[in-house]
This record gives C-alpha cells, structure tokens and sequence, in this order.
C-alpha cells in the first residue's frame, strides 16, 4: 500500500506559475512581491495591523522579541509543549525561556502555574497557539495586564483561525505566523508579525535586513541602499520575491483547504468517538484551521499504536517532545500536565490533500488495535 503522510505541502500548477513569473522578471529577493504578499495578508485579516513577512515562523520570534527590547538577563514565559523553535527563538535574544504548564484538555498555557514562575526578570509571556487553539488568549492578555508582561503570540498554527470571531492577528500585541511547507499556508519556508505598534513594526522592519535603516522602501521598489547607518544587531531574515509569490497563491486557496482540514478532524471525531482508549483535546474545530490533530491514547498504548500505524504504511506524529526534557533548557523543576501528556500524544495524518480512503485506512488500523 501507498505511504500515508502525516503532512505534507499542498503545491500545484499555480505555484508553479507564480515561481515562473518571478523567474522570467529576474527580481529574486525581496522586492514588490513581498510587499504586495503583505498587503494580501493585512486584507486577509482585515486588520490595520502592520504585516511584516520574514522567511521563517522561528525568524518572526526572534525579531519580535529583539525588538521589544528582551535580551540578556530577561525571562520570558512560555509553555514547553511547543516545539523547540520558540524557545530557541528566545534564547536567541540572550533572554531565558522559563517552561510553564499547560492545560490537560487544550495543551494551552496554564497561568496558575506560569504565575509561580514570574521573577522580576520576566518581561513577556509567549503563548502558543497549540493545535490551532487559541482559546483562552483573553485570560493572557489580563494577566499581562496585571504583571506589565508584553504578549506574544506564537501562532505558528494559527493562520486562518478565528478568535472571537474575527481572524487570529487582527488584534492583539505582537502575532507570530509560520508559513513553512506544511503549515496552513506556505511560502516554501516564510513567516510573518503582525502588530498595532507601529514604531516595534519599523524596527522589526529594519532587524530583518540585518538592521539597515529604511532599506524596506527600496527593495520594495527594486532598489538598495548604498548610504545607510545601522544601529542595532540585525539578521538576514527577509521574505524573497519567490516565497511571496509562493504565498500568494496559496492564499487565494484558504477557505478550501480550511473547509478540507476541518471535514477531515470531524471525519476522524465521528468515527473513533467510541473508542475508549481515545481521548480528544478541546479544540473549537469550528473556528479553527487545524494544522495537527493530535489525541491522546491512554493507558501506556501510544507507542504500540504508533508502531501499528507504522506497519500499515501510515505515519503519525508526536506532538511536541517537551522543551523542559532537553538538556539545554532543562529547568529544576518538573511540569506534570506535560509530563502526562508527553506519554500519550498521537498526531494522526492530517493535510489539505488526504482523502477520505486514507483516512478510512487510519481509522480501521486504529479500530483493529483497540
């Protein structure tokens, strides 16, 4: 039988031609495509937030946090059921990922257990948007209130979501989007900030053209900047013409690959229900668009099943190896919600191109085992 993806990136003819444009006009970099891939998502979230496209969800991070100022000596909260490239965004700043606890039903930041980790350090807190998730954003934004933290959104997951009813990055402080290969958009490799505050947006701005000052006006016109200062740290973080382009068609086909998305995790939902060594997070599918679909197998039988799946020709996942196990950022203290769920997550496969005989082949497999 055919290999069945976990995920996988979902490219066509379109893409295919909006590379060959690119090509044929001989402007590789980052120029007009870019600003143009901006302006599509700034429509897209129908939001007076400035968009900013760098060229991963992990660059997005790392310039945000550099720009609010957090650095060495500085802490910032954030769940360690994400996968580590948050974290190493924030250490990258010279700054302390301090791992927190998450919920066992949505895998979302807990607060109670993040306000015992609140030193006079900590000057942010980085919620992850887990599964697409974002339930629970309001409780965040009044604890950073109360704790003068800036909030930034690590929603890697979360394009095309809903929060409130309006899109996740319309409001907010600082939002986070990925747009790797398998993310609900790509551009390749690409991701995007998104923010109301304007002055962090124009240093953001210059940060990912290794900080030259102003130089994002000129290669939006095609044009470099020969006389320039540069004040800060910056990075070769920029978007190319290429992934913008990329970007951009696949834009246009959101709404179906949300709607496909959403049919499979409710497909999945209707037919394991009854299986009782399955248990399901509470994500509000409705709004969301799933990126994963993780669930939880009890009873110590994940890896037998993921071996199952295995041996049928189906590839599952574990979503995430806890940040707080690695050495590098090992803390000295443990985090149980985590460390159960660490024993029990399974993502099943889930893409805009799985079909309903892939699926049906992942839930007899999975009906068979129990």
């Amino acid at each position: 039988m055919s290999l069945i993806r976990l995920s996988k990136s979902c490219v066509g003819k379109e893409e295919k031609e909006a590379l060959s444009r690119i090509i044929d006009a001989g402007y590789l970099g980052m120029g007009e495509e870019v600003k143009l891939f901006e302006q599509d998502i700034k429509s897209f979230l129908q939001t007076e937030n400035e968009v900013i496209c760098v060229n991963s969800g992990t660059a997005a991070l790392h310039l945000a946090l550099q720009a609010l100022g957090i650095g060495r000596g500085d802490e910032v909260l954030v769940p360690s059921l994400t996968y580590v490239a948050s974290f190493q965004a924030i250490s990258a700043t010279g700054a302390r990922p301090v791992a927190c606890d998450v919920s066992v039903n949505r895998g979302f930041i807990d607060l109670a257990d993040a306000t015992k980790r609140i030193t006079s350090k900590t000057k942010a807190i980085m919620p992850v948007h887990y599964g697409s998730n974002s339930d629970g954003m309001d409780d965040v934004y009044k604890f950073a209130i109360k704790n003068n933290l800036r909030v930034l959104e690590d929603a890697a997951h979360g394009f095309g979501c809903l929060r409130d009813g309006v899109p996740v990055g319309s409001k907010g402080d600082v939002i986070c989007f990925s747009f790797d290969g398998i993310k609900n958009i790509t551009s390749g490799e690409g991701g995007a900030v998104v923010t109301g505050d304007i002055a962090l947006a124009e240093k953001i701005k210059d940060l990912r053209l290794l900080g030259v000052e102003k130089d994002t006006e000129k290669r939006y016109s095609g044009e470099r900047s020969w006389s320039f200062d540069v004040q800060d740290q910056g990075w070769r973080y920029h978007m190319s013409n290429l992934m913008a382009a990329i970007g951009r068609s696949q834009l246009k086909k959101i709404s179906d690959f949300g709607r496909h998305r959403r049919n499979c995790v409710n497909y999945y939902l209707k037919e394991l229900s009854q299986e009782s060594g399955i248990e399901f997070f509470d994500f509000n599918y409705d709004a969301n668009i799933p990126h994963i679909f993780p669930i939880r197998i009890l009873n110590n039988e994940r890896d037998k099943l993921m071996q199952a799946l295995k041996e049928d020709g189906i590839e599952s996942g574990i979503h995430y190896m806890p940040n707080h196990f690695l050495r590098y950022f090992k803390p000295e203290y443990n985090l149980p919600n985590i460390e159960m769920l660490s024993q029990e997550i399974l993502s099943l496969p889930l893409h805009a191109s799985l079909t309903k005989e892939e699926q049906d082949r992942v839930i007899a497999v999975i009906r068979k085992f129990f």
